[in-house]
């Protein structure tokens, strides 16, 4: 019997060396594999950041400044609110008759639109109990005048007049656009009555003046107007306070109706027929026709609408258009797709060359008797 030896070959033995060149090779590995990992989540950081920075700023360019201003603050105050503590102010004790629910103040006119807007007739509403109402806000109203040229003359009478009548007892700032800012009077003011001198741009045409008023006022407001105001009330400065204008006008948007046309249907009306001019009213459409002498509204209401207004006239001139009573027909436009939320009567905006009417218990803002063709030439 052979016996035969077998000899079983073994791995060489696990150095250290061996061990280490491992560690080192599953190290740079997973070295690599973060690296990779890294320059990924950079990429990725990189592309999230443009993206929002592109998004903030069509935001901020987007964003109306009132919009920041006042509802932003507005949030904030109402999270500030201690609910517990929160009072309600009440108003005072006042005398006057009872009202009635089923007779109307008067019956000679309307009182009320369609689209439940009061008209504001004399004789229709209490004064004392919506003035305490208003105090309560502590609001402040502005006043927006433009006596460019030869309108300048009238700046004197039409401030005297606004500082005996015009929101008496409240907060006012005077805006006076004016290319002659030397010529506006001195004029001694009450307290809590500010004067604003803008200097504006005498345009050849007073065309051109009328229509430049809603690109001013829109500027303005975002610059400094919305800081300062709750409300604006526009008003031509050849007009004159008769008697108490308060703060019965105000409202979020206000038009007054034209004392030419307050009577008439609304094919008789003045609109803009042409169909190419941004401020076209077709003949079937319409409520009323508003003079533009005077309006008023919050300071965000008069901001849409002046912008809307001034994109039409400036539409309007790419075209070689100019609308048949300038921007008056383009406010006009925007009150027939954007309801006034209240209406003055004829009593806000009277001329005493038409005489007199029966239905008119007062006029309280009247036109200066003047020479048109000389004034605006």
């Amino acid at each position: 019997m052979v016996l035969v030896k077998t000899v079983s070959k073994e791995k060489p033995p696990f150095t250290v060396s061996d061990k280490v060149n491992q560690d080192v090779s599953v190290k740079m590995k997973n070295f690599q594999k973060m690296k990779n990992y890294l320059k990924c989540c950079c990429v990725l950081l990189v592309i999230f950041v443009l993206v929002f920075m592109v998004s903030m700023v069509h935001i901020w360019g987007q964003q109306e400044p009132i919009d920041d201003f006042k509802e932003n603050s507005l949030a904030v105050s109402q999270r500030c609110i201690d609910w517990d503590k929160l009072q309600t102010a009440s108003l005072p004790n006042l005398k006057y008759a009872k009202p009635s629910a089923l007779q109307l103040p008067r019956t000679d006119v309307n009182i009320l639109t369609p689209w439940l807007a009061p008209i504001i007739w004399e004789g229709t509403y209490n004064y004392d109990i919506i003035n305490e109402q208003f105090k309560q806000g502590n609001y402040s109203i502005g006043l927006v005048v433009f006596a460019v040229k030869k309108y300048v003359q009238f700046l004197p009478e039409f401030l005297r007049t606004a500082e005996l009548y015009f929101m008496v007892g409240h907060k006012v700032h005077y805006y006076v656009f004016t290319d002659q800012p030397e010529a506006v009077p001195n004029i001694t003011l009450k307290t809590n009555r500010f004067l604003h001198v803008v200097e504006s741009e005498p345009y050849k045409r007073w065309q051109d003046v009328s229509m430049q008023r809603m690109e001013s006022i829109h500027q303005h407001i975002s610059n400094q107007f919305y800081k300062e105001v709750d409300y604006l009330v526009c008003a031509d400065s050849d007009m004159k306070f008769n008697d108490y204008v308060g703060v019965e006008i105000l409202d979020e948007l206000v038009a007054t109706l034209h004392p030419a046309y307050y009577g008439t249907e609304r094919n008789h009306f003045p609109y803009e027929r042409r169909g190419v001019s941004e401020a076209y009213i077709p003949a079937d459409e319409g409520d009323f026709y508003y003079m533009a002498a005077f309006y008023a509204g919050t300071v965000k209401g008069i901001y849409k609408m002046t912008q809307v207004c001034y994109d039409g006239i400036q539409k309007d001139r790419k075209k070689g258009v100019e609308a048949v009573w300038q921007e008056e027909s383009h406010f006009n436009k925007y009150l027939v797709y954007h309801k006034p939320t209240k209406v003055l009567s004829p009593e806000y905006i009277w001329d005493n060359d038409m005489g007199n009417r029966e239905i008119l218990k007062n006029k309280r803002f009247i036109a200066v008797p003047k020479d048109h063709d000389e004034i605006r030439n």
